[in-house]
């Protein structure tokens, strides 16, 4: 028989899991709003400070971003540290508090890794004077996910004013291992805050995990967004670099229908010209990249998406659009296995809930 108090106990602790669990739901519910104008300030409501989330977050979070410290890389000698790498080798196996890496103005030739048991690590640049962090590994040397300048394998990690560049020659399409990727992400619960990545094919391996892009900007030209990352893209821009016969913004890796995966790019802008661009390839057979309320300009080909020449694909990868804008975005001649989506459809891929994010996005620290 339970006693009395202790029944009282049990239910005071149900109630209050399920309230945060009610607050939680209600801010992974909310959806992007279709007026550009109105992003800020959904993101603030949806993205809170440390101090208005503490209960609601994974209890692993909120105590790292408690504990959180700062570490100054300075290319002069003037920081703790003169490299990247150096900063990153100071972080301990296991950390468990979020260790803040400054980084000061100009370039760092430095091929930096941050492994899986080193979760908790921001990068963080100057806004008015952003590092840079540049390298050129290639395909040939490294392998092509290991040709990243900058490989992120450990959870809870996030960029903020930062360019991240592979400047590897461009491939010619003769040369084999030429593929140069600038960020390899595959570590859970990463997010990225006014980061630029240069490249030109396989700019960008989003290999896998939830991850968070706002204010970006990432450049290529073949594949130069690919892997099985489950990703949401606010406000970014996608340059498709002009010169090759044909482009291809992503090339998405899912592999069964009941994956999660799958790219989400929302009030995204895709610049470039020369109506070369696949907005995304059928990598593997069940690929799903969605653009939503985005403009995407004459660089995008009219036909739109690629079963990469295997019809069989037609069947199983989801390729979404809805309402974006500008001469890419016209339907009429989209490729027939094009998904026009509806409020219904859309709506699961268009707030933090496809990522799970109020269980651990922060907004950007102030450092």
């Amino acid at each position: 028989m339970i006693k009395k108090n202790s029944y009282i106990t049990i239910k005071t602790v149900l109630v209050t899991i399920l309230f945060f669990v009610s607050i939680v739901r209600s801010h992974d519910n909310v959806p992007v709003p279709a007026d550009k104008s109105q992003l800020n300030r959904w993101f603030d409501s949806n993205v809170r400070q440390l101090s208005a989330r503490k209960a609601s977050l994974e209890p692993s979070v909120a105590t790292a971003e408690g504990g959180a410290k700062v570490v100054k890389v300075r290319a002069d000698g003037s920081g703790d540290f003169k490299t990247i790498n150096d900063a990153v080798k100071s972080i301990p196996v296991g950390n468990k508090n979020r260790v803040i890496v400054s980084i000061g103005p100009g370039n760092y030739t430095e091929k930096v890794k941050v492994v899986r048991e080193k979760p908790f690590v921001t990068f963080y640049g100057d806004p008015n004077d952003m590092p840079t962090l540049v390298y050129d590994g290639t395909a040939a040397k490294y392998g092509t996910v290991n040709s990243a300048t900058l490989i992120v394998e450990s959870a809870y990690f996030s960029a903020v004013n930062l360019k991240v560049v592979n400047s590897a020659p461009r491939p010619d399409g003769k040369k084999k291992g030429a593929q140069a990727a600038a960020l390899r992400i595959g570590g859970e619960n990463a997010s990225f805050y006014n980061c630029k990545f240069y490249g030109f094919q396989d700019t960008l391996c989003d290999d896998k995990g939830k991850h968070f892009f706002k204010d970006c900007y990432i450049e290529g030209t073949v594949d130069f967004i690919f892997g099985s990352g489950q990703s949401l893209y606010l406000n970014s821009e996608l340059h498709v670099i002009p010169g090759d016969a044909v482009a291809f913004i992503t090339a998405h890796a899912r592999t069964k229908a009941n994956e999660a995966n799958g790219y989400v790019f929302v009030h995204c802008t895709v610049t470039g010209s020369g109506g070369t661009a696949y907005l995304g390839r059928a990598w593997f057979d069940h690929s799903r990249v969605v653009f939503a309320y985005s403009e995407l300009s004459d660089a995008v080909k009219p036909e739109g998406w690629s079963n990469n020449q295997k019809p069989q694909n037609d069947n199983t990868v989801y390729f979404g659009e809805f309402n974006n804008k500008g001469p890419g975005s016209i339907l009429d001649k989209r490729a027939g296995f094009t998904k026009k989506l509806s409020d219904a459809d859309v709506k699961p891929f268009i707030s933090l809930g496809y990522l799970q994010g109020s269980m651990w996005l922060l907004p950007p620290p102030k450092v």
